[in-house]
């Protein structure tokens, strides 16, 4: 007998927030920031009333970065950015900042022709980040661009194709290789190393993380650079964090055009340079991603891996057990853990699925407009309870209506 979903009281009179972005943070961390939003640790003000040039701040900027170094592991030749912008901001900012690199432009003066720079899209966002660098000018060779629909022969995106596929560049004529590690519209996660491993380590790989950083662990020193907006898995919308390797910050400052047309807030330099604040920061939001560090440094990334696939693992039993009811749209070898989509046999019944879900407290459940169906996003602060509320839901819905 399949168990009946119930309405949960949580505390506050909170709901199961599903939402793929801005999304749920951890309580203790929300109750952490209620205590000290008046008087932050007997300062006598609020750290969105701080100046950033403060002794206190200029503390707590530091210890998030800190955190997040060991948190990640991050090698001591690699900088930590907090920048502003979000993933669409560093869209354009990878770009720029790695065609004025010394080392590309010496590889690319060698070449005596401009550099390719390679982009494996698989999803709306990394389609996103290749429609940004073609109106930047840039001499983009596409790797792959999803896959070919088996029965309408269209461009979709659900799978990757095989390596031996791919369409890379030779590493003597690329300027870096750009990816997005997990499509939170498409709901496709690359395998962590997958791309890293098909790349030449001559050249630097460019990861989007926005929205599975800190759900695994991850090794920095094989990227050239990591970028991600932090309002999935790291704190409040209003920061993007950058991880970069420091040699692709090196630049011939004798050449006028290396920084001729780099906005100085997409200026990965600039902000290395006065430690992520040659001007105001997003003061609040990075005080509450470096309490999200340290919540996640508590549990470990391991720790944080497994109740991630546990999450994901529970909703994806019922929609393989039920495949005709629940049709989940991307290839089993490539579902991501984050953001998982499926649709129902009627827009109707996705209605009723969604209406029904609210009425139990659990809501943001409605697919992206350009994709619909159902979305649920599963991201670090979810808890297990929550995903299981969820799946105790379907699985009553499914006999409801199936």
């Amino acid at each position: 007998m399949t168990p009946s979903a119930t309405k949960t009281d949580l505390p506050h009179d909170r709901v199961w927030n599903f939402s793929a972005g801005p999304s749920v943070l951890p309580q203790s961390v929300l109750e952490e920031v209620q205590r000290d939003l008046l008087n932050y640790k007997g300062h006598g003000m609020s750290v969105l009333e701080m100046s950033h040039r403060s002794k206190v701040y200029g503390s707590i900027i530091s210890e998030a970065e800190a955190t997040l170094r060991r948190v990640l592991n991050v090698p001591a030749n690699y900088s930590i950015l907090f920048l502003q912008g979000g993933g669409t901001g560093e869209f354009a900012a990878a770009y720029l900042n790695l065609m004025a690199s010394k080392s590309v432009r010496e590889k690319q003066q060698k070449l005596g022709k401009p550099l390719a720079c390679d982009y494996i899209v698989t999803g709306g966002w990394s389609k996103s980040g290749l429609k940004e660098v073609k109106r930047l000018g840039a001499n983009v060779n596409v790797v792959l661009d999803g896959v070919k629909s088996a029965t309408t022969g269209e461009t979709v995106y659900n799978s990757l194709p095989p390596v031996s596929e791919w369409n890379l560049g030779k590493p003597e004529e690329t300027a870096y290789v750009y990816y997005c590690e997990n499509e939170t519209v498409h709901g496709v996660e690359t395998p962590a190393n997958f791309v890293v491993d098909a790349v030449d380590p001559s050249v630097p790989v460019i990861c989007d993380m926005s929205s599975n950083m800190l759900s695994r662990p991850v090794d920095i020193s094989r990227f050239g650079a990591i970028v991600a907006g932090a309002q999935k898995n790291m704190g409040p919308a209003g920061v993007s964090i950058a991880i970069v390797r420091k040699d692709l910050l090196e630049r011939d400052e004798s050449d006028p055009e290396v920084t001729r047309n780099i906005p100085s807030v997409l200026d990965w330099c600039y902000f290395d340079g006065a430690a992520s604040m040659p001007n105001t920061p997003p003061t609040f939001s990075i005080y509450v991603c470096g309490l999200v560090f340290k919540w996640v440094e508590k549990h470990g990334l391991e720790t944080i891996e497994k109740i991630r696939n546990e999450r994901a693992d529970m909703v994806y039993d019922v929609i393989d057990a039920h495949p005709d009811f629940f049709h989940g749209l991307v290839d089993k070898k490539y579902r991501s853990a984050m953001n998982l989509v499926f649709t129902l046999p009627s827009a109707e019944l996705e209605s009723k699925f969604i209406a029904e879900a609210a009425d139990l407290n659990m809501i943001q459940l409605k697919g992206h407009r350009s994709l619909g169906g159902i979305r649920v996003s599963l991201y670090n602060a979810m808890p297990v309870e929550g995903a299981k509320a969820f799946v105790a839901f379907m699985k009553q819905f499914y006999e409801s209506n199936h």
